[in-house]
């Protein structure tokens, strides 16, 4: 049988009121009555009952993360930044799952509700607006990397367009002309930002748009490898691809391997968002920092932010961008010194063999 309040009380003869303000650290008891009751109740094993602490406050002391997966290393970053901030100031921080699915994030969007949370920060699908926009009546949220634009919520992201454009001048400016890019889908919004910074690099060279060099999928790494093999086996293939997020790089590194294309004397690759292997990685691989920390840092302070106003009015909602920075390694070369990519036509037969 679980230990109660009530027993602490009796155990230190003292009221339900006393014990329930010794142990919270609220109201009018002395320290040394404090200590006497925090040490009954270890004593005894007992432990509080957040839930029903949660509905006498008002408060669970619970903020809920929701992302997309654990194999994005920014998302990684975010988790680790978001809950150490929030442990800080004596809030849990649930980390839910949601697989970039619309089905799976309406599902937990139900169950944080019976939670009771404090907060939200949630890496939007962009497909549960409606959703979302409902329980922000409840509850404060903040959009992070993704807006979900059927909504008006807070939302915290990294400069794309600027992020894009920057690497795509990188390989223009190193010589390159076809430049492959492999991006997220365009029902995103750094999907399409990551784009558009592609594009805007493009026309301010004076270089043609061409359709065949842009591949959209999900940020995994079977989009990667699909769209890699496409790029590679046009009848003038790219010099160079930039891979609009780190995910589908791990896809692109495995066909060049199948390959044997060599990096960069083959072939130059930039990534959007850094992992710490690439920096490990020989060729180290030039990547476009999406400033994940700084994106986390950003979400908590809105988000605290939102809760501390809510029902005291609120100040409206912004939306807030965090630079990307282009960070130059060794993945990338000029195009005078680099040899020309090897296309479908020049791969070796165990190569042809390996092709899925």
């Amino acid at each position: 049988m679980s230990v109660t309040l009530k027993d602490v009380a009796q155990a230190a003869r003292v009221s339900v009121s006393t014990a329930s303000r010794a142990l919270t650290g609220t109201g009018l008891t002395s320290e040394r009555t404090q200590q006497r009751l925090t040490r009954i109740a270890r004593e005894l094993g007992y432990r509080p009952n957040p839930i029903a602490r949660g509905l006498k406050t008002g408060q669970s002391r619970l903020v809920a993360l929701l992302v997309h997966n654990l194999t994005n290393a920014s998302f990684q970053v975010m988790a680790e930044v978001i809950q150490a901030r929030l442990k800080a100031l004596g809030y849990q921080m649930l980390l839910c799952i949601g697989g970039d699915d619309p089905e799976q994030e309406s599902d937990t969007l139900t169950t944080l509700v019976d939670h009771r949370i404090d907060g939200l920060i949630v890496v939007p699908t962009g497909k549960n607006g409606a959703q979302l926009k409902a329980l922000s009546k409840e509850v404060p949220i903040v959009c992070l990397v993704r807006r979900d634009d059927a909504t008006d919520l807070e939302t915290v992201l990294a400069d794309d367009p600027q992020g894009a454009y920057l690497g795509t001048r990188h390989l223009i400016e190193l010589g390159h002309k076809r430049i492959g890019l492999i991006v997220g889908r365009q029902d995103t919004t750094s999907g399409r930002e990551r784009l558009s910074g592609y594009v805007r690099a493009l026309r301010e060279a004076g270089i043609a748009m061409d359709g065949t060099l842009v591949h959209a999928g999900h940020f995994v790494p079977e989009t990667g490898a699909t769209c890699a093999r496409k790029l590679l086996d046009l009848l003038r293939p790219p010099s160079a691809i930039f891979v609009a997020n780190h995910e589908a790089t791990l896809g692109v590194l495995r066909v060049t391997a199948e390959r044997n294309i060599a990096i960069p004397d083959d072939l130059s690759l930039l990534c959007y968002e850094d992992m710490p292997w690439f920096e490990w990685h020989r060729p180290a691989i030039s990547i476009v920092d999406n400033g994940a920390r700084d994106l986390a840092n950003l979400a908590v302070d809105r988000l605290l932010h939102r809760m501390d106003a809510k029902g005291n009015g609120n100040d409206g909602v912004r939306e807030y961008r965090v630079g990307a920075r282009l960070i130059k390694r060794d993945s990338c070369r000029p195009i005078e010194s680099a040899s020309k990519p090897k296309s479908s036509k020049s791969k070796s037969s165990a190569a042809k063999s390996a092709k899925v």
